[in-house]
């Protein structure tokens, strides 16, 4: 599989830049490592506050959120901004982010706001300064703390989406007409989970009934194709999509083989027990059989089987 390319807080296994000179080991992170492109930053050690450091943090003044350093009354909002469009925009094309929680320049939503810069209650929450910009200048991309992605749900999403992503950025690359309506066949199965609406809409593009260059049926595909992942898929079209599968080798199944695959899928369905069991079943099938449309389906391996975990924090996507 090609390798996703994801920027991610260098605080999480990478480097001691917290603002008490700590690093946080996280599990998922390291287990990306052999299969993905990291690329590390820590905006608040960019901007020279060292560590150790004094720590910031978001004050609400004038109505907006400020960043602060109460230790050294510095205001580092301006410096911020500066440095996140920077950064953003000399990044190469990126597949997703991976940002620490909770914290006043990469947090995504749970960032807290102080009424003042020192002994004053939180007042609110929300982006980081740098973690705003990020879903600011790329709304479409799969972007997440490493807190949400203790959900072995959004984790699984996060995974498909980046992996897809890493192969259309691949194909897109390769400047091919061809790698292109091949990937979007690949990829059916997958868009059908995840939004038949754009697998028609795509299907289209691709189709490129009026001959326009490759360039333009890439960057409206991609856009398109990033839209159809943007949120997880659901059960019930899950669901849809599997028995779909199942009705290319239900020929050679027995009848106690299609019972067990229903009642799999029923599980499933109630949330028993999760997507991986029943592809589990399915693979084992496409290889019995030798089934060939099947075998090239991304949605029987989204991503690397070595990331499955049964690991689950147990809360439910917002």
């Amino acid at each position: 599989m090609p390798q996703p390319r994801i920027v991610v807080s260098k605080c999480l296994g990478f480097d001691p830049c917290r603002y008490d000179g700590s690093v946080i080991p996280d599990r998922m992170v390291d287990s990306l490592r052999e299969w993905v492109e990291f690329i590390p930053v820590c905006p608040e050690v960019e901007l020279g506050l060292g560590a150790p450091r004094p720590p910031v943090r978001l004050v609400r003044v004038g109505g907006e959120a400020r960043l602060l350093q109460p230790a050294t009354g510095r205001d580092l909002t301006e410096a911020m901004r500066t440095f996140a469009a920077s950064f953003l925009d000399s990044l190469p094309p990126v597949d997703g982010f991976i940002l620490k929680n909770r914290s006043p320049s990469c947090g995504l939503k749970d960032a807290k706001v102080y009424a003042a810069p020192e002994k004053a209650p939180a007042v609110g929450a929300g982006p980081g300064m740098f973690g705003g910009a990020v879903l600011s200048r790329f709304p479409d991309l799969p972007v997440e703390d490493e807190g949400r992605l203790t959900n072995r749900a959004i984790r699984e999403h996060f995974f498909t989406a980046v992996f897809a992503l890493a192969r259309l950025r691949e194909v897109v690359d390769g400047g091919q007409m061809g790698a292109l309506v091949d990937f979007h066949t690949r990829h059916k199965f997958l868009l059908l989970a995840y939004n038949q609406a754009r697998l028609r809409e795509l299907g289209r593009v691709v189709a490129n009934l009026g001959r326009r260059p490759f360039g333009e049926v890439a960057a409206e595909y991609a856009a398109g194709f990033r839209a159809a992942l943007a949120r997880p898929p659901r059960r019930p079209a899950v669901v849809n999509v599997l028995m779909h599968a199942l009705g290319y080798l239900s020929d050679g199944l027995t009848p106690a083989e299609k019972g067990y695959f229903l009642d799999l899928l029923m599980a499933y369905r109630e949330e028993r027990v999760s997507l991986s069991a029943p592809l589990s079943v399915l693979r084992a099938w496409v290889l019995r059989f030798g089934e060939p449309y099947l075998s090239g389906q991304t949605f029987l391996n989204p991503f690397p089987e070595a990331l499955l975990s049964l690991t689950d924090s147990g809360r439910g996507i917002p």
